[in-house]
């Protein structure tokens, strides 16, 4: 499998948005909380050689933070809260690598990103195995078709034994896993891994404190039963038995989302980091033409298309700006290039764009399907929205989740107003959080609404780091929104316990205290209109009711 992507030959005659995609691996790390999951997007990175020192580094004496962990709060709480797009190559591929937030309360920002990429890299923690978290982000790649690609992280820790979580994979997911390397060595004494494809023993070497490149050495069976003995043995005879249960790669039923390649690794240590990488290059998917609203798939040689899946402010203090983060589709992207908004109808210059390595940018000139543009200053743009060049093309858009947490916000300092409403309405673009918004309680006194409250930590900090806006938040008793119309909004504001909102996109949203005050509204008055905003499908990771 090693480097196959570098030896393809060149296909003339073909165009340059086909020839690059092919080149485009465009993937997202996914997982429970404090699995790895940033680590080994740094230790990606370090591999790829595009950083010269992994930033985790876990002594007390020194601890660094990851390269895509760049806001304060990620660094001081070590978790990832917000989306995050790197883009390097390794070899001849050029890689699209969004790391996404672990933390449940932030869902909605993964399910954005999972609507931009092309396959899924889902981290299991070897001694904890598959997670609520993991499994809620494994259905959503299900239901998207999603390829997923499953790494065992942490096996240089003690943990639970290879073969039972194989087992729980396809028992909990119902996705047969077909392991591409196998450890050697026990959990807590990880030697290495046996390359199911060679029989080849890839010995890996220690670095101090994990912050450069493994050493890895390549011996055969004869070499590896020398070295390694009993625990070689043991990896051979299970690497049999998989092989006898037909646990073997199989492409087809990867693409088709009903298996899953395994690899074993150790992402702070670095094990197993270089194996992902090539896997990732040989056998995960490049991009192919995206579904769009009323009409076939746009091809990938048709003119540029793009769209909308994040927006972030706040990523260069110094000039406050605001980057929408764009999937290119279809054609291809050039820098200054005047392109159709699907949503208004107007014209959109793109003078300002970006490639973007966690924090860190750099002027992007062109861009092909697969990648991810930065646009800056895009006042205009939303989530979810389209451009184009061409024939008019619309994708669907990124539903925004069910919130079932809310709280009153407002200016701590009213000589700050200015800067409160700007900060409101700046995140709320965002998607930190949803804002909601009603004649009796006016503009200085809107309704924040969040998927955990978590993201309301988010909010109050950014507001108060960012805008110099320091806000009180006061809590409110509504668990349960749903959707309106205009036409029923009087007669829901008159039910005892009920409110009735704007959100910022101009949706009714009515809020309910308990599900059973829901269930009585619509019992008295079963001609209102009260849809979910999102389909009971998979919890909070739902598409929208059709």
């Amino acid at each position: 499998m090693r480097g196959s992507l570098a030896q393809r030959p060149a296909r003339p005659g073909v165009p340059d948005a086909i020839r690059e995609a092919s080149r485009r691996r465009t993937f997202a790390v996914i997982s429970h909380p404090d699995a790895g999951k940033s680590t080994l997007t740094e230790a990606l990175a370090l591999h790829a050689r595009v950083i010269s020192e992994a930033g985790a580094v876990h002594g007390k004496a020194g601890r660094r933070t990851t390269v895509s962990d760049w806001m304060d709060m990620e660094k001081a709480r070590g978790i990832s809260i917000t989306s995050t797009a790197l883009q390097f190559t390794y070899g001849d591929a050029v890689i699209n690598l969004l790391d996404t937030p672990g933390h449940a309360d932030f869902s909605e920002d993964t399910y954005r990103v999972l609507a931009a990429v092309d396959a899924a890299v889902m981290l299991v923690d070897a001694a904890k195995g598959l997670e609520a978290q993991t499994f809620k982000l494994f259905e959503v790649c299900r239901h998207r078709g999603i390829p997923v690609i499953t790494v065992i992280n942490k096996w240089d820790r003690p943990g639970r034994d290879a073969l039972e979580l194989m087992d729980e994979i396809h028992d909990r997911m119902d996705l047969r896993p077909t392991p591409l390397t196998w450890p050697v060595g026990a959990p807590g004494d990880f030697r290495g891994v046996l390359d199911r494809t060679s029989g080849e023993f890839v010995r890996f070497t220690r670095t101090p404190g994990g912050s450069s490149v493994a050493e890895e050495e390549r011996m055969d069976a004869a070499a590896a039963l020398e070295v390694e003995g009993e625990a070689w043995t043991t990896a051979v005879e299970e690497h049999d038995l998989l092989r006898a249960d037909g646990a073997d790669h199989d492409h087809a039923t990867f693409l088709a989302a009903r298996s899953t390649p395994v690899l074993f690794a150790s992402a702070v240590l670095n094990f197993g980091v270089g194996q992902l990488l090539e896997v990732l290059v040989d056998v995960a998917p490049s991009p192919t033409p995206h579904p769009s609203v009323g009409s076939d798939a746009r091809p990938l040689e048709e003119p540029f298309s793009a769209f909308v899946f994040k927006i972030q402010a706040g990523m260069d203090p110094q000039h406050r700006d605001r980057i929408a983060f764009a999937r290119v589709c279809s054609g291809v992207f050039e820098r200054g290039m005047v392109v159709n908004h699907a949503q208004t109808g107007k014209p959109f210059a793109t003078k300002y764009a970006q490639a973007v390595f966690g924090r860190d940018r750099a002027t992007l000139d062109r861009a092909y399907p697969g990648d991810v543009v930065g646009l800056v200053n895009a006042a205009s743009i939303g989530i979810g929205d389209t451009l184009y060049v061409g024939a008019r093309v619309t994708y669907p858009p990124i539903p925004s989740f069910a919130p079932e947490h809310f709280a009153v916000a407002t200016a701590r300092d009213s000589g700050r107003y200015k800067q409160f409403q700007r900060g409101i309405e700046q995140l709320g673009e965002e998607g930190v959080v949803q804002v909601l918004r009603s004649d009796l309680r006016g503009n200085q006194s809107p309704v924040l609404a969040a998927v955990g409250p978590m993201q309301f930590e988010v909010f109050e900090h950014r507001m108060k780091s960012e805008f110099n806006a320091e806000i009180r938040l006061s809590p409110l008793g509504y668990t349960v929104a749903r959707r309106t119309r205009p036409e029923d909004r009087a007669l829901l504001a008159q039910q005892r316990g009920v409110e009735v909102l704007t959100r910022s996109d101009g949706m009714l949203i009515a809020l309910f205290p308990e599900r059973w005050r829901l269930a009585n509204v619509q019992r008295d008055h079963p001609a209102v209109l009260l849809d979910s905003l999102v389909a009971d499908v998979t919890a909070r990771f739902d598409p929208p009711a059709a």
